[in-house]
């Protein structure tokens, strides 16, 4: 290993529960093995999976740990064999999902595969709202959807931090894009592509859709089943949500649809191709709001309450 130790700032807890549980604590600095990089963190994307980590176990062990798989940030060291990137170069990407995590301080170990260069389009509070969510999109409906031109794609919650950035991937797909949103988002999503929008507080989408090629569920409970239903034979839902999986599986038999479920994967072709998008200039993350890594626990309230349209973002103090 390489480096030269030290501290650094992270935000920590000792036990499971709502956001005061975080705090800002001095921890070792970690030391650069093979193949990883050491990044310097300018922003890294606060995602609901680092609230439900927070509050209640999940897939991680018992605290203390430091949450955080979205990172945009500098490389501050290399460990041997890093081939890719040097000190210096600015970088984003998604730690592996999900003992990967602890962007959320001022330093994080990387694999060098993880990342990619961070396009120069974007600032850092941009691109580290970007890895995790974009790459549950692109994975959800390039790799495990294989969506084509011309086919109907239906984004459940269009206006949250995956759907917003599934919307544009499917548009960059040739794809037409349905979504659902609450209407004050309809606006910005036609904008971002989408060709038709129902409010999913006021219309029930079964009623008013079909034929529908592919859903992307970011929803969860009883929309899933129920978008069994708008699925033409042979179309594809996805979701990324937890199911009862057998029951819903022998249900999409029954309309003759398949169902995806999934976690979103760190991984450099994906990463890569939404660095290319974003070079495009066909991919733009929507931020909500910055907050300080020191007001972590604010941020966590604000992101858990519902009200963010967007992503919420942490800085360095």
């Amino acid at each position: 290993m390489t480096g030269t130790g030290g501290t650094m700032l992270a935000i920590s807890q000792d036990v499971l529960g709502g956001p005061e549980v975080l705090r800002q604590v001095e921890v070792p600095r970690p030391r650069v093995p093979p193949n990883q990089v050491l990044v310097r963190v300018r922003a890294a994307g606060l995602n609901p999976t680092d609230w439900k980590h927070r509050s209640r176990r999940v897939f991680l062990g018992p605290p203390p740990f430091v949450l955080g798989w979205d990172v945009s940030g500098v490389v501050e060291e290399i460990g041997f064999g890093v081939a890719d990137f040097r000190p210096g170069d600015e970088v984003f990407g998604m730690l592996p999902y999900p003992c990967g995590h602890g962007a959320h301080a001022e330093f994080v170990l990387a694999p060098a595969r993880a990342l990619v260069h961070k396009p120069t389009e974007l600032d850092h509070v941009r691109a580290g709202a970007l890895p995790l969510a974009a790459l549950t999109a692109w994975q959800a409906l390039v790799e495990r959807a294989g969506i084509r031109p011309g086919q109907r794609v239906l984004v459940h919650g269009a206006g949250g931090g995956v759907g917003h950035l599934a919307v544009q991937i499917a548009r960059d797909r040739r794809a037409v894009v349905i979504g659902t949103a609450s209407a004050p988002k309809h606006d910005y999503l036609r904008e971002l592509g989408a060709y038709d929008l129902l409010d999913h507080r006021s219309t029930a989408f079964e009623a008013e859709l079909s034929d529908v090629d592919v859903v992307l569920d970011t929803v969860g409970g009883d929309v899933t089943t129920r978008s069994l239903t708008v699925l033409r034979p042979g179309g594809a839902l996805v979701t990324i949500m937890p199911t009862g999986r057998a029951v819903l599986v022998d249900e999409a038999r029954q309309h003759s649809v398949r169902v995806v479920g999934m976690l979103a994967d760190a991984d450099r072709t994906g990463m890569a191709a939404v660095a290319d998008m974003v070079r495009r200039g066909v991919l733009r993350p929507k931020v909500d709001r910055v907050f300080s890594m020191s007001a972590a626990a604010e941020a966590h309230a604000w992101g858990e309450s519902g009200r963010a349209f967007g992503k919420v973002v942490l800085v360095p103090d």
